[in-house]
């Protein structure tokens, strides 16, 4: 029997998210379990969420690590309406 990969950890950010207390907790996760789910939905909580992620770079580089993400939309359930956002799966890559 094959186990499936761990679900990342979901951190949803709006456009009034603070992107350095997201960085923290992106950082945070992706030092603990290797990857976190980051979810936006609008055009500020997309903004706030990629400062975030440009942010947690910074945040880990003493850690050496380094980040990735793969960005794709979805479709999430919000006050019983179907919106679309954006999903990016953040995962941890080593620096050499």
């Amino acid at each position: 029997m094959t186990q499936s990969p761990p679900t990342p950890e979901v951190l949803r950010v709006s456009g009034q998210s603070r992107p350095n207390a997201v960085a923290g907790a992106v950082a945070a996760l992706l030092r603990s379990q290797g990857q976190v789910e980051v979810q936006a939905i609008g055009p500020a909580a997309v903004n706030q969420a990629v400062k975030a992620l440009a942010i947690a770079r910074g945040y880990l580089v003493g850690n050496a690590l380094d980040l990735t993400v793969q960005p794709e939309f979805i479709k999430l359930e919000d006050q019983h309406e179907e919106r679309t956002a954006l999903r990016f799966l953040v995962c941890a890559v080593p620096q050499p």
